[in-house]
C-alpha cells in the first residue's frame, strides 16, 4: 500500500496539471459513471491529500480516492484511448490525462463529507495543520507495541512500513516496547524525524533514511536495488549485515505486516533516544 508520500505526490500533480481549468471527467469501466457525468466539463479547483486518502475537487464535489494494495493513478498522454476494462476514472484536458485503476474506493462527496475525512484521519506529518498532540494522546495511553502504534492511521496518517522501521532503527528503539512507555522526548524527536523524512519523499519521490555517514559513497558499498528505491537502514533487509554494527536485519510479523530491525542496534527494551539535534542529516 502506497505510504503517505505518495497520495500528496499524486495531490500535488493532479494540480500542477488541471487545477483552475474544466476537464473532461469518465469512467470507462463505468462504476463511477454517474458520478462522472456529474463532474464532466467542470473546473478542477485543486485536489489535497491526508495520510492515504487523495481527495480530488471539483466544483460540485470531491472525488475521495483510497489506493488500497493495489489502486495506481497514472499520468499518460490523452491519446491513445486506454483500454476501457479496468479503468475506474479518467481526467484530461485533451493533453494529459490522470487514470485511476484498481482503488480500494473511489467515492464522489459533499464538502461536509469532505470536512469530516480530513477530521477524523489522524495528524498528517507531511501537512502543515498536523498536530502531534493528538499522536501523543494515543502512543502514551496504549499497550500496544510501538511498531504497530506508528501503523495506527489515527495516530500517526499516512506512515506506513517503511517510515515505520526506519524511524524505529534511527532512533533505536526496541519496535516492542509497549509505546506508553516511550519517553516524550524521543516521541517528539520521533514526530519531528517524520515530518522531515515524509515530506522529503514527497519532493523527490523516493524513501531516503540513512545519515550522510551511511550512504552507498560514504561506505564504499553498492547502492540498493529495491522497486521502492532509496537507501535505508532495515526495511526489507532481512538477513542482511546491519549498516552499522554488521548484525543480520531480523524480521517477523506483527499484526500481518513485515517487521525489520536490527537486534544490537534496537535491543529488547530499549525507549530508544531523541536525533542529535532532532533533525534528519
Amino acid at each position: 500500500m502506497p505510504e503517505g508520500h505518495v497520495t500528496h505526490r499524486l495531490a500535488r500533480a493532479l494540480a500542477d496539471a488541471f487545477a483552475g481549468r474544466p476537464v473532461s471527467v469518465s469512467s470507462p469501466q463505468g462504476r463511477f459513471e454517474d458520478a462522472a457525468a456529474l463532474l464532466d466539463g467542470t473546473v478542477l479547483t485543486g485536489a489535497d491529500s491526508v495520510g492515504k486518502h487523495l481527495l480530488v475537487d471539483f466544483e460540485p464535489g470531491t472525488v475521495w480516492i483510497h489506493l488500497g494494495l493495489i489502486g495506481k493513478l497514472l499520468f499518460t498522454d490523452a491519446f491513445p484511448a486506454p483500454n476501457p476494462a479496468t479503468l475506474r476514472l479518467r481526467i484530461t484536458d485533451g493533453v494529459t490525462a490522470a487514470d485511476l485503476r484498481g482503488p480500494q474506493w473511489c467515492r464522489l462527496i459533499t464538502p461536509d463529507e469532505r470536512a469530516g475525512v480530513v477530521l477524523s484521519s489522524g495528524p498528517d506529518p507531511i501537512r502543515e495543520d498536523a498536530d502531534p498532540e493528538r499522536a501523543w494522546t494515543v502512543v502514551h495511553r496504549s499497550r500496544k507495541p510501538f511498531a504497530a502504534v506508528l501503523m495506527d492511521q489515527k495516530a500517526f496518517a499516512g506512515v506506513g512500513n517503511i517510515f515505520r522501521a526506519e524511524v524505529l532503527y534511527r532512533h533505536g528503539i526496541d519496535p516492542m516496547l509497549p509505546a506508553a512507555q516511550l519517553p516524550r522526548p524521543v516521541f517528539d524527536s520521533v514526530w519531528g524525524d517524520l515530518v522531515t523524512l515524509m515530506r522529503a519523499a514527497v519532493d523527490v519521490g523516493r524513501i531516503d533514511t540513512v545519515f550522510d555517514q551511511h550512504t552507498p559513497d560514504a561506505m564504499g558499498r553498492d547502492p540498493r536495488v529495491d522497486r521502492h528505491g532509496g537507501e535505508v537502514y532495515v526495511y526489507r533487509r532481512a538477513n542482511l549485515p546491519c549498516h552499522v554494527c554488521g548484525t543480520p536485519v531480523a524480521t517477523s510479523d506483527l499484526a500481518g505486516r513485515n517487521l525489520y530491525w536490527c537486534p544490537v542496534c534496537q535491543p529488547a527494551g530499549s525507549v530508544g533516544r531523541p536525533l542529535p539535534g532532532g533533525a534528519w542529516a
